[in-house]
């Protein structure tokens, strides 16, 4: 089973991809958790410790590796370097793994306009398309507010597009540019879960705002994962009505697979 994570910033997403993930591997599953969003804190959401925390590298960092696997030299451009580079060993080697679920943080790359392939870049195309595409395990990707950085047969590999939306129109905008996105590459699996829901009429406002059976279910506001964040704690472990909240989500995921999770 492989889940792409995304919504714009703010909505929750990194809370609905860490509660996930450890969820499935607290059933038992291998658990895979990929932060794939620049603004990197999949990590504390988790509940890893702060130490540990500081002890994660982005692969997009790893110069040394970089240079290594793509044929190129620390810091280069405009060289010649491997566009099909060797990853398969990437996730075993270099995540973190606390509270029953591995973690890796892919990073992003800085560059100077649009469109850059670089060596970083290819190897983080190449590392995501591994992971969705020839990784065994559940995996769960905390993304950033869209699906352009994914190929097309890459984004075919994933079994659910899931986008967490607020009971307001931009958050919604998100869904459908990414609802567009995916028709565009033929994938059309595309599904809403709804955050910080306060009452039925936050619900009614994303139900009607979204295509008909897209919504898998509602998290509901709930003060505790906001304390949870200011004391750097897990909201998996600060609030058992999230967890509630989201096992249903799972149920109705169970539901609509054909991969058995």
């Amino acid at each position: 089973m492989k889940i792409a994570i995304t919504g714009k910033g703010g909505v929750g997403k990194t809370t609905f991809s860490a509660v996930l993930s450890r969820l499935l591997a607290d059933k038992g599953y291998s658990v895979l958790a990929v932060d794939a969003d620049p603004d990197a804190n999949l990590a504390l959401a988790l509940g890893f410790p702060h130490e540990l925390a500081a002890e994660i590298v982005p692969i997009s960092d790893m110069k040394n590796l970089v240079a290594e696997r793509t044929g190129s030299q620390p810091g280069s451009f405009g060289t010649m370097f491997k566009m099909n580079p060797k990853v398969s060993d990437i996730p075993e080697k270099y995540c973190k793994e606390y509270n029953g679920v591995k973690l890796l943080t892919m990073g992003t790359v800085d560059s100077g306009g649009s469109g850059c392939v670089c060596p970083e870049h290819v190897l983080l195309k190449t590392l995501t398309t591994h992971l969705i595409i020839g990784n065994k395990d559940v995996v769960i990707m905390d993304m950033e507010a869209g699906i352009e950085h994914l190929g097309r047969g890459t984004a075919k590999g994933v079994d659910f597009f899931i986008v967490v939306v607020e009971p307001g129109e931009r958050s919604l905008q998100t869904y459908r540019k990414v609802k567009q996105l995916g028709e565009d590459i033929g994938v059309n699996k595309v599904y809403v879960v709804g955050n910080k829901v306060r009452n039925k009429e936050d619900e009614d406002f994303i139900l009607n705002h979204v295509d008909s059976n897209a919504c898998l279910g509602f998290i509901h506001y709930n003060q505790s994962v906001i304390d949870s964040d200011r004391a750097n704690l897990s909201p998996y472990d600060q609030s058992e009505e999230t967890k509630i909240d989201i096992e249903k989500i799972y149920q109705k995921l169970r539901g609509f697979s054909d991969v058995q999770i």
